[in-house]
C-alpha cells in the first residue's frame, strides 16, 4: 500500500538523521548520511528514481566533505512574512518566515528560515546558490525540512547548518513529486560546492528560477 510505503520512507529518513545527530564527528556523520541516502534511493519502493536510473548503481553524486561549511548559527529576527510558494508542478506550499541566518564570509549571505503550515508544521530551509542550473538543480536544494525528518539539530538557540548536507528534492528526479522552490530570500550568488550535485551539466531538468507569491 502506497500510504504505508510513504510512512516507511519518512520513518527511514527520520532514523537516518537521528544517527547523523548522534555521531560526534561531522565528517563521519556525513558518510552515514550519504550511505543512507544512497540505500534509500537504491532499494526503497518510494524512491524517486526510475527502475533503470543509473544512479541506483552509482549513488547520488556529491562534493567531498568540507568542514569549513559547517556552522552553528543563531536565528536572527526578521519581519513575519507569509508565502504561498509554487512547487515544481502546479501546487502551492504555504509557509511563514520566522527569522533568518547569516552565513559568514566567503559566502556572506543571509537565508530566510521558514515554518511550514503543511505536515503539522516544521522548519524549512531551502537554498538556491550560484551552482543552481549548472551543477545543482535549478529550483534549489534543501538543507532542513524537519517536518519530513531532515533535521541537523541545534542547542542553546543555535541551529546546526552543515552545507555538506544540502540535498536535491525528489522532484529533481521525478516530476510526480511536488517540491516547493527556493524563494527570493533563500537565493544567493555565491557557489556552494558542497552537498549533492549533478554529475555533469544537463543531467536532468536544470533551469528553474526562484518564485514567490505573498499571501
Amino acid at each position: 500500500m502506497i500510504e504505508l510505503e510513504l510512512a516507511d520512507w519518512r520513518r527511514a529518513v527520520a532514523e537516518l538523521y537521528s544517527s547523523v545527530r548522534n555521531e560526534r564527528d561531522p565528517a563521519t556523520a556525513h558518510q552515514l548520511w550519504r550511505a543512507g541516502r544512497d540505500r534509500l534511493f537504491r532499494t526503497h519502493p518510494q524512491s524517486p528514481l526510475s527502475d533503470d536510473d543509473p544512479l541506483r548503481a552509482t549513488g547520488l553524486p556529491s562534493w567531498p566533505y568540507d568542514s569549513a561549511l559547517r556552522f552553528e548559527l543563531p536565528l536572527e529576527s526578521a519581519d513575519p512574512h507569509e508565502l504561498a510558494v509554487p512547487t515544481d508542478g502546479d501546487g502551492l506550499t504555504r509557509m511563514r518566515r520566522i527569522g533568518r541566518v547569516r552565513l559568514p564570509a566567503p559566502l556572506d549571505a543571509t537565508l530566510d528560515v521558514w515554518w511550514l503550515h503543511q505536515y503539522g508544521g516544521g522548519l524549512f530551509l531551502p537554498v538556491r546558490d550560484g551552482t543552481a542550473g549548472t551543477t545543482s538543480y535549478g529550483g534549489g536544494r534543501y538543507l532542513l525540512d524537519t517536518a519530513k525528518g531532515a533535521d541537523l539539530g541545534g542547542h542553546d538557540d543555535l541551529l546546526v547548518l552543515d552545507l555538506n548536507f544540502l540535498y536535491h528534492p525528489s522532484c529533481r528526479y521525478d516530476p510526480a513529486w511536488q517540491c516547493p522552490l527556493a524563494p527570493r530570500g533563500n537565493t544567493m550568488t555565491a557557489e556552494i560546492r558542497a552537498g549533492e550535485r549533478y554529475d555533469a551539466p544537463g543531467d536532468g531538468p536544470l533551469p528553474r528560477t526562484e518564485a514567490e507569491q505573498p499571501v
